[in-house]
């Protein structure tokens, strides 16, 4: 689990194919402090397991399923990828419940600057997530926590404030660029007991409304 309050940026060293999926190597520092082989670190949004690590990198397994459902695959030696450790118990959840199983990607659309260091982020999110994404919630992009700001025609927008601009990766992303996106995981939840109750709900035919007496 991950609070979308990413801790550096990392540098891709190599990501490099594996059977039917991939290995990735990143250059870091500050996210391998206290880390070790088995642990999670978040990449741009999606949980990989640490497979080994060095003083100054780490190397983690992609599944074929992380590679079709991110922008992982589209990866390459120097790009920039932001990084987050999990968890602990005891630590504070400063931004939402991030799991870092991404549910799409997104076309990144612009980063308008608003003043004093502010940015306004549009992104089009693909039509299966738009049910997901609704005003003043939440959302995963790339790994960082953002409060959705507007949801039209398709399009979400957020307002990046200056310290996430100045320490994700999102202000290197180029219109058209993929974006990792995760939606709140509830409204999934939600999403299935409605459907389950809609399906258990018994249908008025007429031979029931003939038994009620109409």
């Amino acid at each position: 689990m991950f609070t979308g309050i990413i801790e550096e940026v990392g540098t891709v060293a190599a990501l490099e194919p594996r059977g039917a999926g991939s290995v990735l190597r990143v250059r870091c520092r500050k996210v391998i402090e206290g880390t070790e082989a088995g642990a999670s670190i978040n990449v741009n949004g999606v949980c990989l397991t640490v497979a080994d690590l060095g003083p100054d990198h780490f190397s983690a397994d992609v599944s074929p399923e992380s590679l079709r459902r991110s922008n992982l695959g589209a990866l390459r030696a120097a790009s920039p990828v932001n990084l987050e450790r999990a968890l602990s118990p005891t630590g504070r959840l400063g931004g939402h419940l991030v799991q870092g199983h991404v549910d799409g990607t997104g076309e990144f659309l612009g980063l308008e600057s608003l003043g004093d260091e502010n940015w306004w982020l549009t992104v089009r999110a693909p039509e299966e997530l738009d049910r997901y994404v609704v005003e003043k919630g939440s959302i995963a992009v790339d790994g960082i926590s953002l409060t959705v700001a507007s949801i039209e025609g398709g399009v979400l927008a957020a307002t990046v404030i200056p310290v996430t601009a100045r320490e994700t990766a999102l202000r290197a992303r180029q219109r058209g660029d993929l974006v990792n996106l995760e939606c709140d995981v509830l409204a999934k939840y939600v999403e299935k007991l409605l459907g389950a109750f809609r399906a258990a709900k018994p249908k008025l035919t007429l031979e029931k409304l003939r038994d009620l007496g109409y």
